[in-house]
């Protein structure tokens, strides 16, 4: 088949990777602007945007797709790519975590007579977890799990219907980086499915997303970090998983802001003590405790401002002055 493909992030070059891998002739990409990154600042290509350069693809990179935008610049760039689509030829679009909106008027040149419309790969079992941080939000819920959904795109947010679903535990050590590349090769495996059944003219079984249990994923911020000791151990490991890679939960203790990167729930005879909130109560051959508002936490990971990551007891005990209890600060 002959595929548009819309996507900027790793999440999407491994889609787009496997399509090309299974035969389909992607004809176009579309991809975000390019981004300054790194120390130098310098301007980086999507992961996308480095496999179509690879593989010869022709390559688009407008700001918006939305041809009626304020941004005369951007207008140019929406008409210029709605032209390029309206005279390209293929079979349908996939669009993986692109960043943009599609707005109707691309929908449609999609849903074109002798076209298959547009396929989006979503990283949750809709209606559970539309938008933005669909991974991120299902382990900071303590989610037990979440899956890979194939949907065929209307012009709401998520809301299309179903062709395929995959399902997959959110285990207990579970980190955002660890279930993004289990969901990412679950995607890529699920949507190359769904280009051969299209290509050998088998029909989809398209399934309305339910009513009920709709729940959204809002973009995360960095102002989401830092943690409040307050909260249950069970909550505060949720969110401290959920954060890792991005932004990586944070803490302050005696003027430095570290980071924690991992972290589980200990056995209730694992330590002997209790504390105020934020307290850290003891080590053990693997973590440090640290006091709850419910219980207490065992993290095993931690990175001082500038250094790399360790474990606790190397980033904590030289910060002990004598008998001097250690607290982390709560917002």
């Amino acid at each position: 088949m002959k595929i548009v493909f819309a996507g900027t992030p790793e999440f999407a070059a491994q889609a787009i990777r496997a399509i090309h891998a299974a035969g389909h002739e992607i004809v176009l990409a579309l991809t975000q602007p390019d981004r300054r990154a790194g120390r130098g600042m310098h301007l980086q290509a999507s992961p996308v945007k480095e496999f179509a350069l690879e593989k010869n693809i022709p390559v688009l990179q407008p700001e918006t797709l939305r041809r009626n935008s304020t941004d005369p610049q951007k207008q140019v760039q929406a008409q210029e790519a709605y032209q390029r689509l309206s005279v390209t030829e293929f079979d349908a679009m996939v669009v993986v975590a692109y960043g943009l909106i599609l707005p109707q008027d691309i929908l449609d040149i999609t849903q074109a007579h002798g076209r298959s419309g547009s396929f989006n790969i979503h990283a949750s079992l809709l209606p559970r977890w539309r938008g933005a941080a669909p991974i991120q939000r299902a382990i900071e819920a303590g989610d037990t799990k979440t899956g890979i959904c194939i949907m065929q795109m209307d012009a709401g947010l998520d809301t299309g219907d179903t062709v395929l679903a995959n399902e997959v535990e959110i285990r207990p050590a579970e980190t955002s980086a660890s279930l993004h590349d289990q969901l990412a090769e679950m995607g890529a495996k699920s949507i190359v499915d769904v280009l051969n059944l299209l290509q050998a003219g088998k029909n989809l079984v398209r399934t309305p997303q339910s009513s009920a249990g709709i729940t959204y994923a809002e973009k995360i911020l960095k102002t989401e970090a830092e943690i409040d000791w307050n909260l249950s151990a069970a909550e505060i490991d949720c969110r401290i998983r959920a954060f890792n890679p991005f932004p990586g939960a944070t803490s302050n203790i005696q003027g430095l802001a570290m980071k924690f990167w991992s972290s589980r729930i200990p056995r209730e005879d694992a330590y002997t003590q209790t504390g105020r909130p934020g307290e850290v109560l003891g080590f053990g051959d693997e973590g440090a405790y640290i006091q709850c508002g419910k219980g207490a936490i065992e993290i095993l990971e931690m990175q001082k401002p500038g250094g790399k990551k360790m474990a606790p007891k190397m980033c904590l005990q030289p910060l002990k002055v004598n008998e001097e209890l250690l607290c982390f600060q709560t917002p």
